[in-house]
């Protein structure tokens, strides 16, 4: 008993989930309940996330897809059914529709009797990074900072141990940031959130201590071990430094820095991919071994999440290796086994003076929503992560099974039957039914004046959360909060990164360049080439270095970033008058979105013009997508962008022959 009262207390495990349906996802969170998980990390689909319902045109192919569609109340109570609100402790990764998803929670939990004073979670609820990294924003940088502050200060007020915001630097990680760009731009967000917070007059004085101690993080962790631990360590001591200097926060507890975490999805690779067994167990050393940089929650990717959607029993196993870390070892039994170190203390130094003078440089230009409507932070992220991708190729950064000891045995999990969990599509046709269901019931009078009143506090500058609450009650959906918005804000296209100019610096290049100028003489002008994303995926990294390794190629590239429907891919690849067309697909939505990508271009005209496909693709859908006339398809294992290059070539070569 007495060593075990010594021990710190563990952190939280979650698993990151949801899929098909509430009710599907109930069913899975409950079983990881029963199987020792001790808090919910709720997946939202991509609808949910850009605040449209199941059935609006936008939506189709990916309902159910990434995550849990959510459309209303009802949605809400099949999702939590069983599950008391106020013992768990919930995270909700959504961040344009958080007001929406966190009044549909305070609405669900007043239905209960909950009080909300006992409700624990987050709300991810960060808009920056999705402007540079992950892409489910909705309305431009000003007005979405506002909603963030109205659920800050809103669950300040009445949520006391809600977390209102995950300032999010996984996502950048995932995007190319450095480390030092990692903790730069996260921190300059939050700077960013409290300035908005404090300038707003909304927040007594006496208050804004309480507001900065419920600030929260989100960050990665990859495979650099040792710069991972360094790295939280400087993320600790930088946000004690800025909200003890910047903003006078006299209480160490509200200074501390509060983080969960998923270690990295970016470096999980399809091939061997037993070997992320061993990539995600190092991961979550780095952020639990430190104690005084340890994270609060950790959840951690399966080792086939580079293959497909993971199955429970995957799930399971991530879960299991938080677990042994916790209770079999003696990690928890111990200070902080890194204080005193030179080595560590001389990293976690040169970290915290580089990530200063960024956070400096981002200080100059107005701050971080200034930075990020100037395209600078995209930019340094699209930069950073082409000179990952190119160590990767040159084989300067080592990948086990990929860039170097690629002889390997069949993999018998890999191999296997049903590898990974597929959605099927009757789940978007019963969610479309339901949600038609729900409109039918409910009271059509009411909903109209809940939605006037929303769209008024938008206008007025009065806190969106009474309101929003006010409508999940009143069975508002989420693609009626959603418009009753974009028409008080406007909708917005964040910068692509990706600039016109060819990079000088990109080395290897001379013989692809070469296969770009003899292919463009012979078609008789530069080769051109288009690269789309359909639907509402919005994870633009591998469409990002297509199109800026096409450009440095010597291609002509028309890239319009994210979120594109079917008739706008056609419609450019038409009057760009391209040679070939590029798709980046990663939510799973492949195959429905890719065929009405060809409907259209038949339509107009196109049917000639070669297609080529990207994304988290099983063998049987890419021989599905080149029997319906695709005429390449490339998956995480196809890392050397060159060798795409030169088929880019070989394509539009081979449909001018055809065509001539």
């Amino acid at each position: 008993m007495g060593e075990e009262a010594r021990r710190s207390k563990p952190w939280i495990f979650r698993t990151y989930a949801g899929h098909s349906t509430a009710s599907a996802s109930n069913e899975l969170y409950r079983k990881n309940l029963g199987k020792g998980q001790t808090g919910l990390s709720v997946a939202f689909d991509l609808p949910t996330q850009t605040g449209y319902d199941s059935d609006h045109p936008q939506a189709k192919g990916e309902v159910g897809k990434v995550g849990v569609p959510i459309s209303h109340i009802g949605d809400m109570r099949t999702l939590f059914d069983g599950i008391p609100l106020g013992e768990m402790n919930t995270s909700m990764t959504i961040n344009a529709t958080a007001a929406w998803l966190l009044a549909l929670y305070v609405a669900l939990a007043d239905e209960q009797g909950v009080p909300r004073t006992k409700l624990q979670g987050t709300t991810q609820n960060d808009i920056i990074k999705e402007y540079l990294s992950r892409g489910t924003y909705v309305f431009p940088p000003a007005p979405s900072m506002r909603l963030t502050k109205d659920v800050i200060l809103f669950t300040t007020k009445e949520m006391p141990k809600w977390n209102p915001m995950n300032v999010c630097s996984y996502h950048l990680q995932e995007a190319g940031a450095t480390p030092v760009q990692e903790l730069a731009f996260a921190l300059a967000t939050a700077v960013g959130v409290l300035d908005a917070v404090k300038a707003s007059g909304e927040c007594a004085p006496d208050e804004f201590g309480d507001v900065v101690g419920r600030i929260s993080f989100f960050v990665n962790a990859g495979l650099r071990f040792v710069t991972e631990v360094c790295k939280m360590r400087a993320f600790t001591e930088l946000w004690d430094e800025i909200t003890r200097e910047r903003y006078g926060v006299t209480d160490a507890k509200q200074r501390l820095f509060r983080y969960g975490v998923q270690v990295n999805s970016l470096g999980l690779t399809e091939q061997q991919p037993e070997n992320n067994v061993a990539r995600i167990l190092i991961e979550m050393l780095a952020v639990t071994l430190s104690k005084n940089a340890r994270a609060r929650a950790v959840q951690l990717p399966a080792w086939n999440e580079a293959l497909g959607l993971p199955r429970p029993w995957d799930q399971q196993w991530s879960l299991r290796m938080q677990q042994i870390l916790a209770y079999e070892t003696d990690l928890l039994e111990y200070g902080d086994v890194f204080d005193g170190s030179p080595v560590i203390g001389a990293k976690v130094e040169a970290l915290k003076t580089a990530a200063r003078e960024e956070l400096r440089q981002i200080e100059g230009m107005g701050g971080t929503v200034a930075a990020v409507e100037s395209g600078y932070l995209k930019q340094q992220l699209v930069e950073s992560n082409s000179r990952r991708v190119e160590a990767i190729e040159r084989g300067e950064q080592v990948v086990v099974g990929v860039n170097r000891f690629v002889e390997t045995e069949p993999s018998p999990l890999a191999d296997a039957a049903d590898a990974v969990l597929t959605v099927s599509a009757e789940a978007e046709t019963d969610q479309i039914e339901r949600l038609k269901a729900w409109r039918a019931a409910r009271d059509d009078g009411a909903v109209a004046a809940a939605l006037a009143a929303l769209r008024q506090a938008a206008k007025s500058g009065a806190n969106v959360m009474p309101a929003s609450i006010a409508c999940a009650k009143a069975g508002v959906t989420t693609g009626e909060w959603g418009f009753a918005l974009r028409s008080a804000f406007g909708e917005y296209r964040a910068p692509t990164g990706v600039g016109t100019a060819m990079r000088n610096d990109a080395e290897g290049l001379d013989d692809i360049r070469a296969e770009v100028d003899r292919v463009s003489k012979k078609l008789g002008r530069r080769l051109k080439f288009l690269v789309g994303k359909p639907g509402l995926d919005g994870h633009s990294n591998g469409a990002e270095q297509i199109a800026a390794r096409a450009r440095d190629a010597g291609m002509e590239v028309v890239y319009d970033g994210i979120r594109l429907t079917a008739e706008a891919i056609a419609s450019a690849a038409a009057e760009k008058d391209v040679h070939v067309v590029g798709l980046s697909i990663l939510s799973g939505s492949h195959l429905p979105l890719v065929a009405d990508v060809l409907a259209r271009m038949k339509e107009a005209g196109l049917e000639d013009v070669p297609v080529v496909v990207g994304g988290i693709i099983p063998p049987a859908d890419a021989s599905a997508l080149k029997e319906a006339g695709v005429a390449e398809v490339y998956t995480p294992k196809d890392f050397e962008l060159n060798r795409i290059m030169s088929d880019l070539c070989r394509i539009a070569e081979s449909s001018s022959e055809r065509a001539g």
